[in-house]
């Protein structure tokens, strides 16, 4: 009877043998994920850090190694093309984002509160600008309506300057401040319109009262991007610019043509400036926005107006137009004689390997970049945010690893570019044997565009319950194993975006390689840079002309080409029906 009411208990013993391999394989698996961790750090710290501090020590010391203090900058500001300089850069920053912005939020009011036709197509034509390098609408702009263009009288040759500078920067960041509106614009509560239309609000006064107040995040942040993107651009300048010189020609110029390695350093930091503030307003108003869909909200769906769709038709095919001729233009002058006195069709602009540039080595090796970039970029970002975002260990380690992670975000490319060549090129570097490799290449685009990517793969991991990691811990599955197994082909389609960005990016990219390419390691997108200076124009036109196709067939074949690969990963979001 003592025995059914008290039934025996194991013995102690039994109980720390069971919980040994389990307590064995949480240890295993949390010296991985630390070791991973102290990996990454080690990466970003090399390849990010301390390039940026070196060109704070090529900027505030002297070339004995000594505190320098205010003397280069007395020397700088007081050159007296400086201070201009600035003012033009700033400038034609702020003309272009008063430009862009206000275009680019008709164009995403179109596509999300409209009802007009063919939308995929509108955002497709929008979005074309991401897949060429920076330097193609300068060239479209000199055949449109440089001193041999088509459109030569509209301007009176003054697109050697401001306006091509303007027009120029305006075709490359329209998409950037794109995306920003699109998510700006894409979440609405319905239940304000109906209270809005119900206290006999009129069109103007709904979108005063309700539209442009919840989006003004949206419009500040697309408004900082095209700033930013503009002020440390110097592809287009270098092409269209003329007599207008900005800060970002200037850097170029003065560590290329002139070794000014100081000079190019604080011009460098005076560029890392605006990038900085933009970055620190952004996050202050971002942790002052309010959320703007409750629990309780009703989703906005638009509804059919002929009049305003008619409209918003009219503004999107006239946008879309506009961006279509640039690069139409392009290419088209890529497969003539001799734009525009002689229009017969010639492949002659793409024999490379008779031209200045680098001939197809240059293009060979923007794929060996992208390639490179996009495969070793994928696993070191997604393991990174995945180690931060499902893995627990020291807290300084993950406060570090989350500060640099989001750092490139804050440092143009060609700060980092110079930072790469001030740390990597020094001759007590024991890393200097990298500096004109193809890895060096590779580590500077990674470092570029990490940013973008890290932020990809954190939504993606933020969907995925804890449990999952919890429930293989508890199964004593390595965590390896898991990450293998579970969370890749959960998030499969944010790793394939990922993948499909480095390498759009890493083919197109410019300023942030600039000056780190050998005669073997030649680009692409130098070789455009290359060309134009030699007065090659055709083929510089040709060499832009193949990187956008290039982007265009990867991104083909990444959205269409991998499909069956992604829903055979991703079946189990998919109902299973049974008789």
């Amino acid at each position: 009877m003592t025995s059914l009411l008290h039934p025996p208990v194991l013995p102690a013993a039994n109980t720390s043998l069971s919980a040994a391999p389990i307590h064995r394989a949480i240890n295993r698996d949390k010296l991985l994920s630390n070791g991973l961790k102290y990996l990454l750090l080690v990466l970003l710290l090399l390849a990010l850090a301390l390039p940026l501090v070196a060109v704070l020590g090529q900027a505030l010391l002297d070339h004995s190694g000594h505190w320098a203090g205010l003397t280069p900058w007395r020397k700088l500001i007081s050159s007296p093309n400086f201070l201009p300089m600035v003012l033009r850069s700033i400038g034609v920053a702020s003309a272009t984002a008063l430009l862009v912005v206000p275009l680019a939020y008709l164009f995403a009011y179109g596509l999300q509160r409209t009802l007009v036709p063919l939308r995929g197509v509108w955002r497709a034509i929008a979005l074309l600008p991401l897949l060429a390098p920076s330097l193609l609408p300068g060239i479209a702009l000199i055949y449109l309506f440089g001193n041999q263009g088509l459109f030569k009288e509209w301007m009176n040759g003054s697109i050697y300057g401001f306006w091509g500078i303007l027009l120029g920067e305006a075709f490359y960041t329209f998409p950037h401040a794109l995306m920003i509106l699109l998510s700006a614009l894409s979440l609405a509560d319905a239940r304000l319109y109906d209270a809005a239309a119900a206290m006999g609000a009129g069109s103007w006064k709904t979108f005063r009262t309700v539209t442009l107040p919840a989006t003004r995040y949206g419009i500040f942040g697309a408004f900082c991007v095209v700033f930013t993107l503009t002020i440390t651009d110097f592809g287009v300048p270098k092409i269209v610019g003329g007599a207008f010189s900005v800060l970002a020609v200037e850097a170029y110029k003065a560590i290329v043509g002139q070794q000014q390695f100081d000079r190019g350093a604080l011009i460098g930091l005076l560029l890392l400036l605006p990038a900085l503030l933009s970055f620190a307003l952004d996050g202050l108003l971002q942790r002052r926005q309010r959320a703007q869909m409750s629990s309780r909200a009703e989703l906005l769906k638009p509804r059919r107006q002929w009049r305003r769709d008619s409209i918003y038709s009219l503004i999107l095919l006239t946008i879309s137009g506009a961006l279509l001729v640039m690069i139409a233009v392009a290419c088209l002058a890529s497969l003539v004689k001799l734009w525009p006195y002689n229009l017969q069709l010639t492949l002659m602009h793409y024999d490379f390997d008779n031209m200045d540039g680098g001939g197809w080595l240059a293009y060979r090796n923007s794929l060996r970049l992208a390639l490179g970039t996009s495969v070793i970029g994928t696993m070191v970002i997604f393991t990174g945010a995945w180690l931060m975002e499902k893995t627990r260990g020291q807290r300084w380690l993950d406060s570090s690893l989350r500060m640099l992670s989001f750092l490139p975000m804050a440092v143009p490319g060609l700060v980092l570019g110079l930072g790469f060549v001030f740390f990597f090129n020094h001759p007590d570097n024991p890393l200097n044997f990298l500096y004109g490799s193809m890895a060096i290449l590779i580590l500077c685009s990674i470092m570029h565009f990490y940013t973008t990517a890290h932020l990809t793969a954190l939504t993606a991991l933020k969907q995925i319950d804890p449990e999952f990691e919890a429930a293989s811990a508890s199964l004593k599955v390595p965590l390896w194993r898991t990450y293998l197994r579970i969370t890749v082909p959960l998030c499969l389609p944010a790793v394939l975006e990922i993948f499909r960005y480095l390498f759009v990016s890493s083919m197109t990219t410019v300023s942030a390689v600039i000056f780190l390419y050998s005669p073997d390691t030649v680009l692409a997108s130098v070789a455009v840079l290359n060309m134009d200076d030699a007065g090659d124009v055709g083929p510089a036109a040709a060499m832009s002309t193949l990187i956008l196709l290039t982007s265009i067939a990867v991104s083909l074949l990444m959205h269409w080409g991998l499909g069956y690969w992604v829903r055979r990963a991703q079946a189990w979001r998919h109902s299973v029906t049974s008789d």
